[in-house]
């Protein structure tokens, strides 16, 4: 549920201003544009603007782009943020959402190291498209379905939710999912290490094929100098294929143009309503109709209902 901290004072608008410069923030990497370049840092930003928040979202992308953020902290569960505002005091900002439990994990590491696509895209760091579709398929949609799931917290003075604090977090936090496509799946409960660990242990279970020891950084001595030790580690394409079993010629020549998975009948696609888009762009200028055009044209949406592809 979404929430604002109370005992606000009643001048609380009184002293809105410009935010103050912050040297070393943490500034968007898109100058300009739309922010986000992953199919998964796009999805999150698409499903927040879903909810009808695009046109308040649009007011943190200044702050984004400014360097507001001084700081930005992702844990199962909740997103953390310190953003500098206007006033002297930099603003305490949470993002909640509720983290996958253990038992239902335990479900998707089953089904992620049953198939191996999905075990050697993800050894390999990246997350493939068609792995919200299987997180939907276990029951643990990767991305919130409705608003009422995020407990959206920002300690300034504004009601607005999500106020411009909140929004630039938003941002920064897509922004991160591009970086490191794991923060996603660490705020639904599951680290990087944790997942991956899971995944080669299943994979030898499965196959019983020991993997390679990992890499490890060198021992010191007494004295203090790096020792080094021989380590043999796979390397590029290798990594992800790493605890695979081998499949025959034959097979593999029957199934060379078969899918790794089952494709769905039709691409997965978003469910909205058919005036979404009214209602992030606002009413018109008066000159061509106002408030009044947007009621009709909305009528005229929800007459027509959503368009069938």
């Amino acid at each position: 549920m979404s929430e604002r901290s109370a005992g606000v004072s009643t001048d609380r608008f009184a002293d809105y201003g410009r935010p103050r410069r912050v040297d070393g923030g943490l500034r968007a990497r898109s100058a300009r544009g739309a922010i986000g370049r992953s199919w998964w840092s796009r999805r999150f930003l698409e499903v927040l603007e879903s909810f009808a928040l695009g046109t308040r979202l649009t007011r943190g992308r200044s702050y984004a782009r400014a360097g507001q953020v001084l700081t930005l902290g992702i844990t199962p569960g909740r997103v953390s943020a310190v953003v500098q505002g206007s006033r002297p005091q930099p603003y305490q900002v949470s993002i909640a959402l509720e983290p996958f439990p253990a038992a239902l994990w335990s479900r998707i590491e089953a089904e992620l190291a049953g198939q191996a696509f999905f075990s050697a895209r993800l050894l390999a760091g990246d997350l493939p498209d068609e792995l919200e579709e299987l997180f939907v398929a276990v029951g643990a949609p990767l991305f919130p379905a409705g608003v009422d799931e995020l407990t959206q917290r920002c300690n300034c003075p504004d009601f607005a939710v999500p106020c411009k604090h909140l929004a630039a977090t938003f941002y920064l936090l897509a922004e991160a999912f591009d970086a490191d496509p794991f923060e996603l799946l660490h705020w639904r409960g599951r680290s990087r290490a944790e997942l991956l660990d899971e995944l080669r242990a299943r994979r030898v279970e499965a196959t019983g094929v020991a993997l390679p020891p990992q890499p490890v950084d060198p021992p010191s001595d007494s004295d203090g100098r790096g020792s080094t030790v021989d380590v043999v580690a796979p390397v590029g394409a290798a990594r992800a294929l790493v605890g695979l079993s081998a499949t025959p010629l034959a097979e593999a020549a029957d199934r060379f143009w078969m899918p790794p998975v089952p494709l769905p009948d039709r691409p997965p696609r978003l469910v909205t309503g058919p005036d979404l888009l009214l209602r992030q762009l606002g009413a018109p200028a008066p000159a061509i109709g106002g408030p009044g055009l947007l009621e009709r044209l909305r009528r005229a949406y929800r007459a027509f209902g959503p368009a069938e592809r």
